[in-house]
């Protein structure tokens, strides 16, 4: 799936550093949230 600048991102839950799970949706109306991807060191891409 891929996303055009300015779109909505999809709900979807992740797991937090901290093992706990952080849903996008629970961030709603109440913050700006900022979305990075990293990928692994190491890893081709």
């Amino acid at each position: 799936m891929s996303l055009s600048i300015g779109e909505k991102a999809p709900d979807f839950t992740l797991s937090a550093t901290d093992g706990q799970e952080v849903s996008l949706s629970s961030y709603k109306d109440k913050q700006n949230v900022l979305l990075v991807f990293y990928c692994r060191n190491n890893t081709p891409g």
